[in-house]
């Protein structure tokens, strides 16, 4: 048997999907000599990065929480978006204790309940009809005063389609007689990620002091944010204060209810409603005695109340490794940070013993497509400069999925050159040092840049299926074919020569018939 490779570096390309060559393809319409030639060399495959594979609905698109969180655990880990869906099914959702409290902490009292989210269909971060079932819960609580502000999507949907959405609302509030929508924000201030604060800030101030733009509707807001050259996801924060919509603040002793799912983007407009400490912008204004429930877990330490708990994953690659006393390195520029640590690790904030984390600034920049190659270059220095240091190093390409999101085919294309050319200066580093490098991604994205239907810009997460390659490792020749993202985590153990526990659902996709290196048993 042959010695351990080292190292083993994992590249997950985010937005990189397999789909046929056409004039929408960003990846098709590329330079990408490295990626073409390594295919064409070593063994490679695709797998399922969407849908059932992945823990989500029949249908739905991949996002880059399920797909890193598949990758990192080796198991199909039912997402937040089906597991809150069957609750509502079988009714058990209006009697969570967290949302129960909420709602019938206020009554008899002169408070209200807020309800804020991303209101979409798109399935990645939340979706509208859990917000109806909360409308539904306030009536059957007998709440009189409910307070929604409203989140505009326009990344995973179209980009003009908020409307639609606020009509959607609009009916559910007559239908239950309860409600008003009371503020309007585009997700690209509300759902900041990098520490863009000042975009936070604006949202903040709408909902808790009435500061911002004004408009008689939540449609004539939208209206005139397009009218200025602004889709969905850039809608400023806007108050409404038309005749029968009088917005009241979130004040104190009241309930805001966060119906995001998904972590990574309601982390930083959670932290300003309850941090006592908040020190990223001065708050004008402080709520006092809130009741915060958030959907999901958002982050270690957050004083709020959480609905629906995760899964525990107790064997994650990252802990495979570090119990085998080997040392890991995990690099990401900023706005995929959280995707290399806390998803690929299980949901688990700290690092483990061994395992090391480098963040590397994303670019100070309005839209990520004035800069298409965002920070790939400093990313791929980092882990070249590192490359003799650890057993196992995992690293991310953030451009291709961020300036997909922007609809703009040139940066896209832009952006999948400069990872083809870092990937090759990588793999060129592993050849000198005979490591291993394993190419995958989380979903599909850029290879869909136009809608095929409407010719329009798409800025959708796709359900293609992603690639997986092994570079460099002369003992796996062949790779199967039907894997899916958890199948990633027990492949990478068989080249390092460890054993996966029971607790792995993934399995192998090499069908070479030796392992790669002495095995060891990983615990169970």
């Amino acid at each position: 048997m042959s010695p351990r490779p080292k190292p083993v570096v994992l590249a997950v390309i985010d937005g990189w999907g397999v789909a046929p060559t056409w004039g929408g393809n960003a990846i098709a319409l590329a330079q990408t000599p490295f990626y073409n030639e390594v295919k064409k060399v070593f063994p490679n495959t695709t797998l399922a990065a969407s849908g059932d594979a992945v823990g989500l609905p029949a249908k739905f698109h991949g996002n880059s929480e399920v797909g890193h969180l598949n990758i990192g655990t080796g198991q199909v880990v039912q997402q937040s978006l089906p597991a809150i869906t069957t609750a509502i099914s079988d009714n058990s959702f209006f009697s969570n204790p967290a949302l129960v409290n909420a709602f019938q902490r206020i009554n008899n009292t002169d408070n209200s309940v807020h309800i804020m989210g991303l209101a979409s269909d798109g399935g990645i971060h939340s979706h509208i009809d859990h917000l109806f079932a909360l409308l539904d819960m306030a009536k059957h609580c007998g709440v009189k005063d409910v307070c929604i502000h409203v989140i505009t999507d326009g990344r995973d949907t179209s980009p003009f389609v908020s409307q639609q959405f606020c009509a959607l609302i609009d009916q559910k509030i007559a239908e239950v007689g309860i409600g008003r929508i009371c503020t309007v924000s585009g997700r690209y201030y509300a759902m900041d990620r990098d520490n863009r604060w000042d975009r936070i800030e604006k949202t903040y101030r709408a909902i808790t002091e009435g500061v911002g733009l004004e408009a008689r509707t939540p449609e004539a807001a939208i209206a005139s944010a397009y009218r200025d050259g602004f889709s969905d996801e850039f809608i400023v924060p806007t108050v409404i204060r038309g005749e029968g919509n009088s917005f009241r603040p979130l004040s104190d002793g009241d309930s805001l209810i966060f119906f995001n799912f998904r972590g990574d983007r309601a982390r930083e407009i959670t932290q300003a409603f309850v941090r006592p400490n908040f020190k990223e912008f001065e708050r004008k204004v402080t709520i006092s005695s809130l009741y915060f429930v958030g959907f999901t877990f958002y982050q270690e330490g957050l004083p709020i109340q959480v609905a629906f708990h995760p899964r525990d994953v107790k064997y994650p690659l990252a802990r495979i490794l570090s119990d085998a006393g080997l040392k890991q390195l995990h690099v990401a520029e900023s706005e995929k940070y959280a995707h290399v640590t806390y998803f690929f690790n299980g949901g688990r904030e700290e690092s483990y013993p061994r395992e090391d984390r480098i963040v590397v600034p994303s670019p100070k920049v309005s839209s990520y497509d004035q800069t298409p190659a965002m920070s790939t270059t400093e990313i791929t220095e980092t882990v070249i400069s590192h490359i003799t240091n650890y057993d196992f190093i995992l690293l991310n390409y953030a451009c291709p999925d961020m300036i997909g999101h922007t609809g703009n085919l040139r940066a896209a294309i832009q952006a999948v050159e400069a990872v083809d050319k870092s990937m090759a200066e990588i793999f060129k580093t592993i050849q000198e040092h005979d490591g291993v490098f394993i190419i995958t991604a989380d979903h599909g994205n850029v290879e869909q840049m136009v809608n095929p239907k409407t010719g329009e810009p798409d800025t959708e997460h796709t359900g293609h299926p992603v690639p997986f390659i092994v570079a460099n490792d002369t003992q796996v020749t062949a790779l199967r074919s039907g894997g899916k993202l958890s199948d990633v985590a027990p492949t990478i153990l068989q080249i390092m020569g460890i054993a996966a526990p029971d607790e792995m659902e993934g399995k192998s996709l090499i069908t070479s018939p030796t392992p790669t290196s002495p095995v060891t048993t990983a615990p169970v």
